[in-house]
């Protein structure tokens, strides 16, 4: 059985680097579901703004990458292979995602969201709304994940480096997750991050993340 995306993010990050690495991480993160035409129908989404989240279930677009039986997920450092049905690479037998977000707003042939984890220009394939009393499961084990915490880097802005403060916060946010390739700690090494179309350049020496300049 085919099936077609019908819909397509708009958000403000366009590669993979950079994004959070699961959805809800960075929630001031913005974005639209647009709708394809043949599915920009009102009536499709009647009753959706009742609902505070909801799942997306959308493509791995970004991946070439074929399926493997195991992988090393960042949560391990990279070192340590899983299964990849015990983890959330995108190197999948069927490259599907799965993210809740939040609900801003729904409109006419689009949807306001926060907190994606998705890239700019992700196919969406199918929306279904979130329900606390079934989808929230409380005290459930999480393998390995339960055992391991985030390494939240802390951010700060060189004075002059172009950012606006209405994009502070989302960036904080973004960065704060480190973004860097677990086996790259080099303090001299410049990154960027295409957020907004800008390039936003920074470095990382031991647990601060120093931006230098958006162009």
């Amino acid at each position: 059985m085919e099936i077609n995306p019908i819909a397509d993010y708009k958000g403000p990050v366009s590669g993979k680097f950079g994004l959070p690495r699961q959805a809800g991480l960075a929630p001031s993160v913005e974005g639209k579901i647009i709708f394809r035409p043949g599915y920009r129908q009102r009536e499709a989404l009647r009753g959706l703004d009742g609902f505070e989240y909801c799942w997306l279930i959308w493509g791995f677009s970004m991946s070439e990458t074929k399926w493997s039986p195991t992988v090393r997920p960042p949560r391990l450092g990279g070192n340590e292979r899983v299964g990849v049905f015990a983890s959330r690479s995108p190197f999948r037998p069927n490259p599907l995602g799965l993210s809740c977000v939040r609900i801003a707003s729904v409109g006419d042939g689009e949807i306001l969201v926060l907190g994606a984890d998705l890239a700019d220009g992700t196919p969406i394939y199918d929306i279904k709304p979130y329900i606390p009393f079934t989808d929230a499961h409380e005290g459930a084990h999480a393998g390995f994940s339960d055992t391991r915490e985030w390494r939240r880097l802390k951010v700060e802005f060189e004075p002059g480096c172009g950012i606006s403060d209405c994009d502070r916060k989302t960036l904080e946010e973004l960065l704060a997750e480190d973004p860097r390739p677990k086996y790259q700690y080099d303090p001299d090494r410049v990154y960027g991050l295409i957020y907004r179309g800008l390039n936003i350049r920074f470095r990382v020496e031991g647990d601060v993340l120093r931006v230098i300049s958006a162009s």
